[in-house]
């Protein structure tokens, strides 16, 4: 079984930079035609960018008080707009730093979930490496590669916020 801190390090933290980056990424976009790509898809098949945002955010609450134990909270109603999207960033940021390491001294033995169809119920580390960071990461991407696909000028730096490149 993972310690608490290793649980705590491995989800609060990295969802918060991750969700930070996200709303950076749409400030990116120009402000005059980021409500057109709320509604851009990658193929006719895939969930638009609004919908990536709001699946994001909800998965960061989905995988992180879970492991403590506790159920899910609301994840709200918001606009689909880019305020409404912002506001939704900002409600989820406010959840994650309500949590404290102490909070996962003592997670469940097994996390259930609903993956589509499948119902998963697995220990903590699992879930949280093999399904929920997997997800939120998902569709933290296909937003980024939304957006860079419509012309935002984003590159890996302003994805990991590590990288840097000449110019």
């Amino acid at each position: 079984m993972e310690r608490r801190e290793d649980l705590y390090a491995a989800s609060v933290p990295v969802c918060q930079r991750y969700l930070g980056a996200l709303q950076a990424w749409l400030d990116c976009a120009d402000p005059a035609q980021l409500p057109a790509l709320l509604h851009q898809r990658l193929t006719p098949d895939m969930i638009p960018l609004q919908g990536q945002v709001e699946i994001a955010s909800n998965f960061a609450l989905r995988l992180c008080f879970p492991l403590t134990g506790a159920a899910v909270p609301d994840y709200g109603s918001f606009a689909g707009t880019p305020a409404g999207l912002r506001e939704r960033l900002a409600y989820v940021q406010a959840l994650l730093a309500s949590l404290k390491p102490g909070d996962f001294d003592a997670p469940p033995a097994f996390i259930e979930d609903q993956a589509g169809q499948a119902l998963l119920r697995l220990p903590p580390g699992d879930f949280l490496h093999l399904y929920a960071l997997p997800n939120f990461f998902f569709h933290c991407s296909m937003a980024y590669a939304l957006l860079r696909l419509h012309g935002v000028p984003l590159g890996k730096p302003q994805f990991d916020g590590f990288h840097t490149y000449p110019e």
